[in-house]
């Protein structure tokens, strides 16, 4: 079953140096950008990350530093980027936990404003936990009847993200073929920042997900003790989250 679109959707996986948002980069990206009228439009490319490729991920991906030293680097290729996936929602395998704050903070890296607030995000392993509970490649041999060829590989992982969601669609008939439907059912709770730092409570409060303060209100943390604003500041915190407590911050002033 093919998707009901009524704007562009961008299904992508990024092969990366590791998995935290704050260090590490992007070494290859692949997005599949797919047209309210079935047309689909593939981009990969690996790109240098500025840093040594550790021997863990690239057992994992297969890219080397030689892969990637003549290739572009992030900040390079961000403008290009922003353009392609301007107005579109996007799809993705874990990609609401990990691939997308990891490519905002890239993009928030290379000096290149996003603003997703508006975007659609459907997280197809979600979708699969929810109904089976198992693995990408596992996942394309239950839906797709197929064995997942060149795994960890970004196109293919990419190709194979999209594949399964159409065959999602066909197996479930409870799965409404509509992205704002699908985006809904695929998330795991609304976060206020792109890296689940900060999310928002039953009153649609801004409250902390983490820590001593885990469940409080981040404004009034701020309040009765600013240097934990401080701290986040100077600490290993996301860009993007960083920004999003910026913002939390003055509207509490400006509101007094």
């Amino acid at each position: 079953m093919n998707l009901k679109l009524k704007r562009p959707i961008v299904f992508f996986d990024l092969e990366t140096t590791g998995v935290d948002t704050s260090k590490d980069r992007v070494v290859e990206i692949s997005m599949v950008k797919v047209m309210p009228d079935g047309e689909e439009i593939v981009r990969t490319r690996k790109i240098n990350p500025g840093m040594h490729i550790p021997e863990e991920a690239t057992a994992i991906h297969g890219i080397t530093d030689d892969d990637v030293k003549d290739c572009p680097s992030f900040a390079q290729i961000a403008k290009s980027l922003s353009q392609f996936i301007e107005g579109c929602d996007f799809g993705g395998f874990n990609s609401n936990r990990f691939d997308l704050p990891m490519l905002v903070e890239e993009f928030m890296r290379a000096g290149i404003e996003v603003n997703f607030k508006r975007r659609k995000f459907i997280d197809v392993q979600n979708i699969f936990h929810k109904k089976e509970q198992r693995t990408l490649t596992a996942a394309y041999k239950f839906y797709c009847g197929k064995d997942l060829a060149d795994a960890h590989s970004a196109e293919a992982d990419t190709l194979a993200t999209y594949e399964v969601l159409k065959a999602q669609l066909d197996r479930y008939p409870d799965l409404d073929n509509d992205v704002d439907s699908l985006a809904e059912y695929s998330a795991r709770g609304e976060t206020v920042d792109y890296a689940g730092r900060i999310v928002y409570d039953d009153k649609g409060v801004e409250v902390f997900a983490f820590g001593k303060y885990k469940g409080r209100s981040v404004t009034e943390i701020f309040s009765l003790e600013p240097s934990y604003y401080d701290w986040m500041m100077k600490g290993d915190f996301p860009l993007y989250t960083k920004k999003v407590i910026t913002e939390l911050r003055f509207r509490e002033k400006n509101t007094k």
